[in-house]
C-alpha cells in the first residue's frame, strides 16, 4: 500500500488552480476600476441622452406644418 495523502502533481494541479483564481480576480477587479473610471463624466449624465428633453412630444402632423 502506498502512503496515502495527496500526490505531487495533485498539488500541482491545486497551484495552479490558485494561481489562475488569483489571476482571474485580478483581471476583474482592474476591469471593475477601468468601467468606474469610463462611467465617471464630468456633466453627470449619459452623453448618448443629454439633449432629450422629457416631457410631452409634438404630434407628427404638427411638424409638418412647422418645416413649410
Amino acid at each position: 500500500m502506498s502512503g496515502g495523502g495527496p500526490t505531487f502533481s495533485k498539488r500541482q494541479r491545486e497551484r495552479q488552480r490558485d494561481r489562475k483564481k488569483q489571476e482571474k480576480a485580478e483581471r476583474r477587479a482592474r476591469r471593475r476600476a477601468e468601467r468606474g473610471a469610463q462611467t465617471d463624466t464630468s456633466s453627470g449624465g449619459d452623453p448618448d441622452i443629454d439633449h432629450i428633453v422629457p416631457g410631452p412630444q409634438p404630434v407628427p402632423w404638427e411638424m409638418d406644418d412647422l418645416d413649410v
